[in-house]
């Protein structure tokens, strides 16, 4: 991919509806408010919403968490990519590399020595399995959690975008 062709933008609130186009569009809408509530969190300094624009076309976005709700990113102090999509159309051109590349980049430049992200567990995410681990994302030796909370042995929980394994990056290797 020639990188000259993208461009990583953080959104405002006159991206709202483009960035509700491109979930529509992945087939994972959001509720009703919630780029609204990111935008929110993003004018508090909590989060950073970034669109992706491809050729001029918008592509993907992700956002960057530095309050997560996982406890145990909150607790070690890392950030956490969240949220990350790349239309199909876009894919395979290294966008979603570039998108975490930004939000790596952004944490060293603060300091921080470690980033946070997580993957869901179905099929549907192999893709994604495969690229954060190529990336240098490991499990955090924690286990699967279920909405940011840690599922119990024997516990049963719906597998879903919720239930997901949490991967954490040492920024400094």
């Amino acid at each position: 991919m020639q990188m000259e062709n993208l461009r990583i933008v953080r959104a405002g609130v006159d991206d709202i509806v483009r960035l509700d186009e491109i979930a529509m569009a992945m087939k994972s809408a959001k509720s009703i408010g919630y780029f609204e509530r990111a935008m929110e969190h993003q004018d508090a300094g909590e989060r950073l919403v970034f669109i992706a624009e491809y050729e001029g076309q918008a592509a993907g976005y992700c956002m960057l968490s530095w309050n997560p709700k996982y406890a145990f990113y909150r607790a070690m102090g890392y950030p956490e990519i969240q949220d990350l999509n790349v239309l199909p159309d876009f894919r395979q051109r290294g966008i979603a590399s570039a998108m975490i590349e930004k939000c790596e980049g952004l944490a060293q430049e603060k300091g921080l020595s470690h980033m946070g992200i997580s993957v869901g567990l179905t099929a549907s995410y192999g893709p994604a399995q495969r690229l954060y681990f190529k990336l240098g994302y490991v499990p955090d030796g924690h286990g699967v959690t279920y909405d940011r909370q840690p599922v119990a042995f024997g516990e049963f929980r719906p597998v879903d975008n919720d239930l997901c394994l949490m991967l954490v990056k040492d920024l400094q290797n």
